[in-house]
């Protein structure tokens, strides 16, 4: 993700001070799960999302290291991500595909599908992306800015999000298919400022959009998760969410304030991000949105830790995952 490539310019000076009011920065022990008051509480007929597994899932994937293409760390986490979904899923396919960086490096590269249900006409797809950054070009120490990153909140907080979802969703079946695919390769595009007019960043997902893995592919909508293990995390309407996907915006942000989560999913208009969902929705024709961690009181609009070493274990934050994932389990059961 550059700017995780912001597209277009900032919001509003007005839209930017109202959300930077409601931003906190208040620290919290990332190892434990900070209580949430729902102020319009609901019956949701979703199973209990389990943060502390969802936390176990991130931390089993930095703990292979860097997962940069063409590496040991990755190998072997392509094949405890294989094997987990094949724990959970009906149905797993591995999509194999070979690319080629903004740099010229030939990539191995690896989607991983896991169904429910893969016989329902009516679906619903989940997704995120696996592989972590292989230079930390944003660290604040340039003698850093040409190590990998372990990627604990940008990649791996998504897929642990969406492996604690499939072992909820073994448990108690869903009225619709669901569908869940790590992209691969989404992270190895140009550093800010170079490049950008290419499309270097989401390889493993353009990869599939054009290369679906069931043909002729559709499915209702589409939610992507990234970056959704920060502290305190504001999720803002992502842009390009809000041009192709409105209503599902609409939809899942609706849900989050029923279930009392207004503090982390903000009433505001993002900026249009670079990310897997663009290509779902440019090419596959899925409508898809992004919950993205968004923060317009830094340089990049992400995080501090973005791009950087820091981008560790240690500032993955359980109740973000908890809020992210509760959320999606609703709107996953909610669908008939």
């Amino acid at each position: 993700m550059n700017i995780k490539h912001n597209i277009i310019t900032l919001p509003t000076f007005i839209t930017f001070a109202a959300a930077f009011i409601l931003f906190t920065l208040s620290c919290n022990d990332s190892k434990k799960t900070k209580s949430i008051t729902k102020e319009a509480p609901i019956t949701i007929s979703a199973p209990n999302f389990d943060p502390d597994s969802a936390f176990y899932f991130v931390k089993a994937q930095t703990d292979f290291g860097p997962r940069v293409p063409n590496t040991e760390a990755h190998r072997r986490c392509a094949q405890f991500l294989q094997n987990k979904l094949e724990e959970y899923c009906d149905k797993v396919i591995v999509q194999p595909f070979i690319t080629h960086t903004f740099d010229g490096t030939k990539i191995n590269g690896k989607n991983i599908i896991g169904s429910f249900f893969p016989e329902k006409q009516k679906r619903i797809l989940l997704a995120a992306h696996w592989d972590s950054r292989h230079v930390a070009d944003n660290d604040p120490d340039p003698a850093n800015r040409d190590k990998p990153i372990d990627g604990a909140n940008d990649g791996a907080s998504g897929v642990g999000v969406l492996l604690e979802i499939a072992r909820q969703l073994k448990e108690k079946n869903p009225e619709v298919g669901v569908d869940i695919i790590f992209f691969d390769a989404e992270d190895w595009g140009p550093p800010h400022g170079q490049n950008e007019d290419g499309d270097w960043w989401c390889l493993g997902a353009q990869h599939w959009a054009r290369n679906p893995h069931v043909a002729n592919y559709k499915a209702h909508f589409g939610i992507l998760l990234d970056m959704v293990g920060a502290p305190n995390a504001k999720f803002l309407q992502e842009g390009l969410s809000r041009r192709y996907a409105s209503q599902i915006v609409s939809k899942v942000w609706t849900k989050a304030y029923q279930l009392g989560y207004k503090d982390y999913f903000l009433n505001f208009a993002g900026n249009p991000i670079t990310d897997d969902h663009l290509y779902v929705n440019k090419i596959a024709k899925i409508p898809m949105i992004n919950i993205i961690h968004q923060d317009h009181t830094t340089r990049t609009g992400f995080v501090p830790t973005w791009h950087t070493l820091q981008d560790n274990i240690a500032n993955i934050d359980k109740t973000t995952l908890y809020v992210v994932g509760t959320t999606v389990l609703a709107v996953i059961y909610d669908e008939q």
